[in-house]
C-alpha cells in the first residue's frame, strides 16, 4: 500500500480550514481499523461526545494516523495522470493484462508508480464552485479575484479584511450558515460591517435545517442560531439571485448583478460558499462511468441524489456502486459524491473499508454492510434548495426579495 499526499503534512487540505468545527462528533470520525493501528501505537480516541475543529481532527488524528503508517505515506506527492500501463482508454487489446500506471509529480521532478488497483481519495477541496448562478464563473468573477474567497472567512487571522466592510455570503448550505454567523459577531464588535446574503433559492425557507430534529446536534445547532432573529439591521437577504456579473467600480468596490439585472452594489467583499466539484481531469485516460448530472458513479448518484437523499437517508453502499469499468480504480470519500453535498466521513470509511476488501478479494467482506448513519432530513443539496416553496409567491425564478435578517451570536460548528 502507499499513499500519496499532495500536500506537506497529512490532512493538508483539512487544515486549510483548521478554524471550523465540525457537525460530527469524534465517535464519528474515527475509522474503526485506523483507531485499531493507532491503539497499538497507544493512541487515545478524543472525548467521543465532542465536535472537534478542523485543525484538532488533523493534529489528534490525521497526523498521528500518518506517523503509525510510516514510509507507506509520501508527503509532496501529487497525482496529475492515471492510466492502463502503455493503453490509452480507447485500447481494447492487452489492456486487462496490464498494470496501472500513476504519474506523480514531486520536487524532484515526475515520475510512475505501478499499481494494481488506484483509489482516488483526494476529494473536491480544491474546485469550489463559482460564484455565477449557471455553474460557470460570472462575468468579471476571475478579474475581481483578489475579493472573493471560497471558504469560511478566518477571523481571527483576517478580521481586519472584513472588519468595517460590506460583505456579500453566496450559499444556502451549512458553509453558508457558519459564515454568517460569524460575520454577524464581527458586525457587533465593528462599526460598518454590514453582511447581505445571496441565495439563489426564491426564499429563505428551510435554509436553515432541522434544528433540534437533527441527530448531528451542533448542525442544528448552527441552524437554530442562524434561525434566530434576536438583532436588527446587520444582515439583508436578496433571494432569487443567481450571479451573472460582477463589476468593479471606481472606488474598487464590487456591483453584482443577476441574470434577471437586479443589482447589489457597494460590496467589498464576497465569500463564495456554493459547494464543490471533484476534478476529473487527471482521470481522463481511464474508463470512468459517471452519472452526466452528479459526476458520480452512476450506481451510486440514485442512491445520493440531493433532490431526494439527505445524509441520513444515503443507503450504506460500497464497492459494487463504486466499481468503474476500468477494473481496479476506485472513487471514493467527498470526490465519489461528485457534485452532491450529502457526504458523511462515515460515509467514506465505510465506502474505503468495501473497496479494499474487494481488492483484497474478500468478496464477502465487501458486500457486507457495516455503517449506521445518523438520521436527519436537512442536508439538502441544489436541488431542493432551489426548488419553489410555498412562502415564496414568485416561485425559484421570482424578483430577488431584499429582508433583513439576524443571526444569533455563538461559537460557529459544522
Amino acid at each position: 500500500m502507499l499513499v500519496l499526499e499532495a500536500g506537506d503534512h497529512a490532512g493538508a487540505a483539512v487544515s486549510q480550514w483548521n478554524h471550523v468545527r465540525l457537525f460530527s462528533q469524534w465517535s464519528e470520525l474515527v475509522d474503526p481499523a485506523a483507531e485499531r493501528l493507532l491503539s497499538r501505537a497507544g493512541w487515545v480516541r478524543p472525548d467521543g461526545d465532542t465536535c472537534p475543529s478542523g485543525g484538532e481532527w488533523v493534529e489528534s488524528y490525521l497526523r498521528p494516523l500518518a506517523d503509525v503508517l510510516g514510509d507507506r505515506v509520501r508527503f509532496g506527492a501529487r497525482v496529475v495522470g492515471v492510466a492502463r500501463r502503455g493503453r490509452d482508454r480507447i485500447v481494447d487489446a492487452g489492456r486487462e493484462d496490464e498494470p496501472l500506471t500513476v504519474h506523480v509529480r514531486t520536487a524532484a521532478g515526475e515520475e510512475r508508480v505501478t499499481a494494481r488497483a488506484v483509489i482516488d481519495a483526494s476529494g473536491t477541496w480544491g474546485s469550489p464552485n463559482p460564484l455565477g448562478g449557471d455553474g460557470l464563473p460570472a462575468v468579471g468573477e476571475k478579474a475581481a479575484a483578489d475579493k472573493i474567497v471560497y471558504r469560511v472567512p478566518d477571523l481571527v487571522a483576517e478580521r481586519a479584511r472584513y472588519a468595517g466592510k460590506r460583505i456579500a455570503v453566496a450559499g444556502s448550505g451549512h458553509s453558508a450558515l457558519t459564515a454568517l454567523v460569524v460575520l454577524a459577531e464581527l458586525a457587533e464588535q465593528e462599526p460598518g460591517t454590514r453582511i447581505v446574503w445571496l441565495l439563489r433559492r426564491g426564499a429563505v425557507g428551510n435554509a436553515f435545517g432541522g434544528g433540534e430534529a437533527d441527530q448531528l446536534p451542533a448542525r442544528g445547532a448552527l441552524g437554530l442560531r442562524a434561525k434566530k432573529a434576536v438583532e436588527a439591521g446587520h444582515i439583508t437577504t436578496a433571494t432569487g439571485f443567481r450571479t451573472a456579473a460582477v463589476d468593479r467600480a471606481a472606488d474598487g468596490s464590487l456591483t453584482l448583478e443577476s441574470f434577471d439585472g437586479h443589482r447589489v452594489e457597494g460590496v467589498d467583499e464576497v465569500v463564495v460558499l456554493t459547494g464543490f466539484r471533484p476534478d476529473l481531469s487527471w482521470l481522463s485516460e481511464v474508463r470512468l462511468e459517471l452519472d452526466p448530472v452528479l459526476q458520480a458513479p452512476t450506481k451510486l448518484a440514485p442512491l445520493i441524489d440531493p433532490n431526494v437523499h439527505s445524509c441520513g437517508t444515503v443507503y450504506p453502499h460500497g464497492e459494487t456502486e463504486l466499481r468503474h469499468p476500468e477494473p481496479g480504480v476506485y472513487l471514493v470519500g467527498m470526490k465519489s459524491y461528485g457534485r452532491a453535498p450529502t457526504f458523511l466521513s462515515l460515509t467514506g470509511y465505510e465506502q474505503a473499508r468495501s473497496v479494499v476488501a474487494a481488492i483484497a478479494g474478500d468478496h464477502e467482506a465487501a458486500g457486507r454492510v457495516e455503517l449506521v448513519l445518523p438520521e436527519t432530513g436537512v442536508c439538502g443539496g441544489a436541488g431542493v434548495f432551489d426548488a419553489p416553496e410555498v412562502e415564496n409567491e414568485g416561485g425559484c425564478c421570482g424578483s430577488p426579495e431584499q429582508g433583513e435578517l439576524t443571526i444569533g451570536l455563538a461559537p460557529s460548528a459544522r
